[in-house]
């Protein structure tokens, strides 16, 4: 059911983490240690979820394998060469779609940014724009503005953004802890269409245990911090999984026990 952490290289991967260390330091003495040698891999066109007790240091853990922040020590890299900031075949997606998405444009316009500033040509910005608007259901919503649209329908604006460039690795960083939670299934049943039908390789932070399990190959579940890696999980739920069925499977309620039972131990009787 579970994995060992392991060396990066007995194991490469299309992003390789090796003993990742990130001090934070204010200029006083109180220096606060987030993360403390990690290393781990993640596949080609795997689904990777990384949970931990609240404040581990999960979010800081993302940044440094997307390039968004250097660590103070450890390396991670991409297809075998050392991350130095974020390369463009990286797509990221947050939390606060609000600020995210600029309201002045319309929604058309947010999911083209990305791609005025690669210097696409306009014909082509358009046809992938309306392509990726109508890959995550929103192919009717272009010349609307994101304040027309319902938090879900914003954050699903995001992600076809972040595909626009047709990203290699998409992170994500508690992408539906804003949105009520049956546009939270049909947002994970997206992200699992998005990762089948384009191939890639995705990395989610999430504090759902619920939500690690129904969306994973593999679950990285740190511990508290300083964050280390407490163990890697093995999902084999199979590739297609469905809300209802999957989620009260006898093999879900045992691996989302198994999680939290590493995550907060003392919490279960």
């Amino acid at each position: 059911m579970s994995s060992e952490p392991t060396s990066p290289a007995s194991d490469r991967g299309i992003i390789a983490a090796d003993r990742l260390r990130r001090v934070y330091n204010d200029g006083t003495a109180q220096a606060r240690t987030a993360i403390e040698d990690i290393s781990f891999t993640v596949r080609k066109g795997e689904l990777v979820c990384i949970v931990g007790p609240s404040g581990a240091g999960k979010t800081t853990l993302l940044r440094a394998l997307s390039g968004l922040a250097q660590p103070t020590s450890g390396t991670v890299k991409f297809e075998g060469r050392s991350l130095t900031s974020v390369p463009s075949r990286f797509g990221l997606v947050f939390q606060d779609y609000g600020r995210s998405l600029y309201p002045w444009f319309t929604n058309g316009k947010n999911v083209a940014l990305p791609l005025l500033a690669r210097r696409v040509p306009r014909v082509e910005r358009k046809r992938r724009v309306s392509e990726v608007l109508a890959s995550v259901g929103l192919g009717h919503v272009e010349k609307q503005y994101p304040w027309e649209l319902s938090g879900g329908m914003q954050q699903r604006v995001a992600i076809a953004r972040a595909l626009s460039y047709r990203p290699d690795v998409l992170f994500m960083d508690e992408p539906f802890a804003s949105v009520d939670a049956q546009t939270r299934y049909g947002l994970e049943d997206l992200v699992l269409a998005v990762r089948r039908d384009l191939g890639i390789t995705v990395v989610i932070v999430t504090h759902d245990i619920d939500e690690a399990v129904y969306l994973s190959d593999r679950v990285v579940v740190l511990t508290d911090s300083p964050a280390r890696v407490k163990e890697i999980v093995d999902v084999p739920l199979g590739e297609r999984r469905e809300q209802i069925g999957t989620r009260s499977s006898p093999e879900f309620m045992h691996l989302r026990r198994h999680i939290l039972d590493l995550v907060m131990p003392r919490a279960i009787p």
